[in-house]
Order: structure tokens, then C-alpha cells, then sequence
């Protein structure tokens, strides 16, 4: 029979001083290199990309002035995963299981490992997982699963993410950039948030992990969001000739588009409902929906669909508008927020769902408290 598993603790870090949205641009640094007509397209889309977005202040891993990196995914991790471990009041060497999410990452040793050495862990199990915004979402899994099943009893599941590394102005190959990867600069920031989890209920919140989820549903979809690199190691003078290295996200990225769509409602939608019924849960059975998605008709959309099945508009929590939008690490961000800052009434349920679209991978967690 698998073991309960507890919230003990959650963190989060937020690079530098709150920057307003309409500095991003900025902070990032001005695109004097692009075509004409996407300078021309960036200037004529800044307000309305302001209107269409949930987000007021961005957080950069950047000095404002000098301009020069302050942090990385791992010290970010690290921070978080401190102030994590001071909110259970667990020590790093009581860690048995390191679980670590990232968009994606190229470097070696892995960020799970670096982080390790970091908090002075002289030995523990880890795993780093890099599936986009789902990945935060598949540490948490990883580390509920294998801590119900008896394999450890103390799990820290980080995530970071530092967006601005790949939007600032010097990244980019000007002379070739289009509308597909200057989307992304009205709306990624960095950060990284932590939680511990463990199964000893007297060191834990009362609030239980009651279940995580995942899934995939993009064999048959195009991806939306990619760089063209490919599968192996190139010359960093060629990819960088090429463009291979920008990262996209298509333009036409709406819950209500035909891609999002399916039988039943869009791909969230259902996908959530499918979260809900493999948890054994009413679907509406919820006190707050944590939805960690920047557009503002996005949101709306989700929200419409939700209350079709009961889920009062009241429900839905989100923060993104005064921190920024840290992609998967969001995912804990968001909920140290809410833990610090709403009082839980016994048998309430926090339920966070997303998908992403570089592939339509989806997933989910249930927190319930005791």
C-alpha cells in the first residue's frame, strides 16, 4: 500500500529588484541589428502585447545597469531550495532524493548534481528532468512516487528557470530574428521555487500530496514552441550562422485556436477532467486552482471552461502580474506564494493543471489539507 506523502516545506527566488514590463525590453538589451520590419512589428506591438498579457513586473537574472548575469539555473535552485529546507526545518544532509525540473539544459554535470554540491549533500539519489513547463510538475510526480512507494522519506524538488539568457539582445543572431522568437521577450522571466516533501506527517504541514499526474498528447500536433538544433553536437559558429539556437514559440498560441481544440473542449480542459477522474476526485472539488498561463484571453478561456463544471471563478489563484512569469518553476513559485499568504481550512484542495506546447505535454498535482 503506498505511503502518504507531506508538504514540509515550499521556497522560491526572484532575480534582482521587480522590473516594470515596459522596461523588458530594455533590461534585455535594444535589437539594433534586426530587419527593419520586425523593429518596426516589436514597436507596434509593445502595447498591445501589454494589454493582452496578466503581467505587470518581470524578474531578470540580470544587472539592470552593467547588464551582466547575476545568477544561473543552479544558484537560483539553490536559493530556493534553501529557503525551502529552512521553512521545513530539515537539513540538507536529511535530503534523501534531489528531483529537478528545467525547461531544457545543455550542461554537464546536470543541474540536479550541482545543486547537490552545493547544499554540501555528500550523497543522495537525483534526477533532472527537462520537458518544459511540465517539468516542475514531473519532479513533484517523481519525487510523490517514489517516496509513496517506500524508496525514500525526504524528497526536495526544485525547478528553475532563466529565461533572459536566451532573450537577451546579444544571444540572438539579429539579421535573422523573426516575429517567432522575439514573442517570447514580452513575457519569460527567471526564477526558481523549491518544495520538500517527506513522509513523516509530525515534521510536515497538514497538507498532504494527494496526487500528480502526467501525460502526453502531442504525437499527432505540430510543436509550438522549439529551436531547430538538432539532435546532436554542432559547430557553435554554424548553429549560430544558421539561427538553429533561437527559441520560437508560433504566434498563433490560443486555447481557442483549432489546435487546442478536440472533441469535449480544449485540450486542457479535458486533460484536467482526465487528472480528476484518474485521481478518483470530483472535478470541482477544489478550494484554489492555481493556473500559471500569462495571457490574460488564455486565463479567461480556461476559466469559462471550468465553470462549466462547477469551478467558481473565485477559485482560480495566480500571481503572475507582480512576479513575472518564470515558466516551469512557476509551478512552485506560485504555490509558496499561496501558502504563505491563504489559510487552508481542512479538507480544502489546491489543483494546479498546464499544459505546454512545445509537444502538448500536460500534467497536474492535488494537494489536500488535513
Amino acid at each position: 500500500m503506498a505511503r502518504p506523502v507531506y508538504l514540509a516545506g515550499t521556497g522560491a527566488y526572484l532575480p534582482g529588484e521587480p522590473i516594470p514590463v515596459q522596461r523588458a525590453q530594455e533590461v534585455l538589451g535594444p535589437l539594433t541589428d534586426a530587419p527593419p520590419r520586425i523593429l518596426r512589428w516589436m514597436e507596434s506591438m509593445a502595447p498591445v502585447m501589454h494589454e493582452i498579457l496578466d503581467i505587470e513586473v518581470v524578474h531578470y537574472a540580470i544587472d539592470p545597469v552593467t547588464r551582466e548575469v547575476t545568477d544561473d539555473n543552479v544558484t537560483m535552485g539553490t536559493k530556493a531550495a534553501v529557503a525551502a529546507l529552512a521553512d521545513a526545518g530539515f537539513a540538507p544532509d536529511e535530503v534523501g532524493l534531489i528531483t529537478y525540473g528545467s525547461a531544457h539544459q545543455d550542461q554537464m554535470p546536470t543541474a540536479s548534481v550541482r545543486i547537490q554540491a552545493a547544499l554540501g549533500i555528500e550523497a543522495c539519489a537525483e534526477f533532472g528532468i527537462h520537458a518544459n513547463c511540465t517539468s516542475a510538475y514531473k519532479a513533484l510526480y517523481l519525487a510523490h512516487r517514489l517516496l509513496a512507494a517506500g524508496q525514500y522519506d525526504t524528497a526536495l524538488v526544485v525547478s528553475s528557470g532563466i529565461s533572459s539568457s536566451e532573450l537577451r539582445a546579444e544571444y540572438y543572431n539579429q539579421a535573422l530574428v523573426d516575429k517567432e522568437s522575439l514573442f517570447l521577450r514580452w513575457f519569460l522571466s527567471d526564477g526558481a521555487g523549491a518544495l520538500v516533501l517527506t513522509t513523516d506527517r509530525a515534521r510536515a504541514r497538514p497538507v498532504e500530496v494527494e496526487f500528480t499526474y502526467v501525460e502526453s498528447v502531442g504525437g499527432k500536433r505540430p510543436s509550438l514552441m522549439f529551436n531547430e538544433r538538432p539532435a546532436y553536437w554542432m559547430n557553435p559558429r554554424e548553429e549560430y550562422d544558421r539561427g538553429l539556437h533561437h527559441l520560437r514559440q508560433q504566434f498563433r498560441n490560443e486555447l481557442a485556436s483549432g489546435l487546442f481544440q478536440e472533441p469535449g473542449g480544449s485540450v486542457f480542459f479535458n486533460g484536467y477532467r482526465r487528472m480528476m477522474a484518474a485521481a478518483g476526485i470530483v472535478a470541482n472539488d477544489l478550494r484554489w486552482f492555481q493556473v500559471n498561463l500569462p495571457a490574460k484571453h488564455i486565463v479567461e478561456s480556461v476559466v469559462e471552461e471550468l465553470a462549466t463544471i462547477g469551478v467558481p471563478r473565485s477559485a482560480l489563484y495566480t500571481r503572475m502580474d507582480r512576479m513575472g512569469y518564470a515558466g516551469p518553476p512557476m509551478a512552485f513559485i506560485a504555490l509558496d506564494a499561496l501558502m504563505r499568504e491563504e489559510a487552508l481550512a481542512p479538507g480544502d484542495r489546491v489543483v494546479s493543471f498546464v499544459t505546454e506546447v512545445s509537444k502538448f505535454m500536460q500534467a497536474g498535482y492535488v494537494l489536500r489539507r488535513l
